[in-house]
């Protein structure tokens, strides 16, 4: 218990250990979100139930993203650092005044959500008969204790952040996703869909309780207090309300595609969001382990004038998205068809459910890269402390998406040859309910946009005068996607003789056989070409596995 206190307490104070730390129990809980994805296919499938099991979800969520951002990471640390220069006692107070004004705000918007419910449902999710609403309603009404624990959750993660004790907060998903794996294994069979709701509250619960040991170390316990600086309440809100709107934006986008997504054939929520989950794999291990990491050190350098070093640390990171991002999504949209079959296709979760989701997987995964520029670069723009860029950047974006996302939806049910045309290239013909794919495309064409709006103004308002090898870095990750592609492609084709499409290891042995092989031929084009990405990784990986050989010889 000793060793295991010690590891959640220590410190980690390099971006790189940190971002490795991160994404490996980023990995962690993307595993288990996967195992989370799956009982829900297979219990129940891509039909009505887990259309208002992910219709519910909606709300909540929204209502987490409104509330919580008054407790969120990238806007308290700043304001929490600047305190405890000045005392760990300013540190405590500033810490109960967020947790007084978070906590009366969130319960009285979560029962007022609560009474608003039916009216909410019944405008946002047209497609749904009286049965099916009714459970929305229940369901959301249950679910949402959970953005109260999230928040205090979120309070919690400002404070390890801001001691860099990254060990525990990267653990607090992974406990996520077990409680909504529980609800689903043990809840469900016994108390229907309420018990998927009863996993949620337990996971939020999880993602909480698995940080207090360590917040109570550091002597920060959040409390009650009368004596309130509205001042400084002020400050935070002036602040967090841009970064509130930005990611609401997101959050509303997603909903007005689940609500169009409704009013299509059943089973087309389940399928748009089961689709966003498996891209969400990536992203998580990719663009939010290097964001994450990189903030407390952002806000460091830009505190102490250090333009040079705030940039170095902001354009890495993006070489090093670049890098990553770009072979996955050629070995995701190559092996989609495998991926989801191996990690949805059980029980009730049929073959053309498999081929919808894997065209909807495919038109979400290209757009990953941008995603996880994104979240940096935002990031970037909160450690400044400019944040109302980025909301007018996502703004605009998300109104062009939504519109696009209805657009696009009503053009494919309009024009025979635009049908064709994407059922042919994805290989979906005579799949119903087909039209749902033009969500995650209307979805990834707009995070396009909005990365390069971010780009070209983070450019002005940063004065970047040279690229910092990004150039260099996304040609030679994009000809070592292509070569990918490629392989992966031709060895799909080679050895389907081999393996029997019928079986789960079947599907799972073509695929990742062709994926090794691409990625071997990846590696040997790296190292060819000497890339530099590569290299670093590889004697990171060197250095790792040398120091791990010789502390195993100073033990014996």
């Amino acid at each position: 218990m000793e060793r295991i206190m010690k590891l959640f307490n220590r410190e980690f104070s390099k971006i790189s250990e940190a971002a490795m730390v991160l994404g490996f129990f980023t990995f962690m809980s993307q595993i288990l979100a996967i195992f989370r994805d799956r009982f829900l296919a297979g219990s129940i499938g891509a039909g009505s139930t887990l259309d208002v099991y992910y219709a519910a979800f909606r709300i909540p969520d929204l209502l987490f993203t409104l509330g919580a951002s008054l407790v969120s990471v990238s806007i308290l640390m700043p304001f929490f650092k600047s305190k405890l220069k000045e005392s760990q006692a300013t540190g405590k107070q500033f810490i109960h005044e967020i947790f007084t004004v978070f906590f009366i705000f969130i319960t009285f918007a979560a029962l007022i959500t609560i009474i608003l419910m039916p009216f909410l449902a019944e405008y946002l999710f047209p497609g749904f008969n009286p049965v099916e609403m009714k459970e929305v309603i229940l369901l959301s009404r249950v679910m949402l204790l959970s953005p109260v624990l999230l928040g205090v959750s979120n309070l919690f993660a400002t404070i390890t952040q801001a001691f860099k004790k990254f060990f525990v907060y990267a653990l607090s998903p992974v406990f996520y996703n077990l409680g909504i794996i529980i609800g689903i294994v043990i809840f469900y069979p016994i108390f229907g869909i309420i018990g998927l709701g009863y996993g949620v509250i337990l996971g939020a619960a999880l993602h909480m309780g698995i940080q207090l040991p360590v917040v109570l170390k550091q002597g920060f316990k959040p409390s009650f207090t009368r004596f309130i600086d509205w001042q400084h309440i002020k400050e935070v809100v002036k602040h967090s309300l841009p970064r509130t709107i930005t990611l609401s934006m997101s959050k509303i986008v997603f909903l007005i595609f689940v609500s169009i997504a409704s009013a299509l054939v059943s089973g087309s929520i389940s399928v748009f969001s089961l689709a966003y989950n498996l891209q969400s794999v990536p992203l998580a291990i990719i663009g939010v382990s290097y964001s994450v990491a990189a903030f407390p050190v952002l806000v460091d350098y830009y505190n102490s004038d250090n333009h040079r070093k705030f940039m170095t640390h902001v354009m890495g990171p993006v070489r090093q998205i670049v890098f990553w991002s770009l072979p996955v999504i050629a070995l995701f949209v190559i092996l989609r068809a495998q991926i989801v079959r191996v990690i949805l296709g059980t029980g009730n979760f049929d073959w053309s459910d498999t081929r919808l989701t894997a065209a909807a997987l495919a038109l979400f995964i290209i757009s990953v890269v941008a995603q996880s520029i994104i979240l940096l670069l935002i990031r970037a723009y909160y450690a400044a402390g400019k944040t109302w860029k980025p909301l007018w950047i996502t703004l605009v974006s998300s109104i062009l998406t939504i519109v696009l996302g209805y657009i696009l939806v009503t053009a494919y049910n309009s024009l025979p040859l635009m049908k064709a045309f994407f059922e042919s290239f994805l290989r979906i013909s005579s799949v119903q309910g087909s039209s749902v794919i033009m969500l995650p495309l209307a979805y990834s064409i707009g995070m396009f946009i909005n990365l390069i709006l971010l780009w070209q103004g983070f450019k002005r308002d940063f004065k970047i005068d040279k690229n910092y090898g990004v150039k260099k870095s996304m040609v030679q990750s994009l000809a070592t996607s292509t070569i990918m592609a490629i392989v992966a492609y031709y060895g799909l084709k080679f050895f389907d003789p081999y393996f029997s499409q019928e079986t789960v290891i079947g599907v799972f042995g073509h695929g990742l056989l062709s994926g090794l092989l691409a990625i071997i031929i990846a590696i040997i084009f790296l190292r060819a070409i000497k890339n530099e990405e590569f290299s670093i990784f590889s004697r990171a990986i060197k250095k790792k596995l040398w120091k791990t050989k010789l502390d195993a010889h100073s033990d014996m």
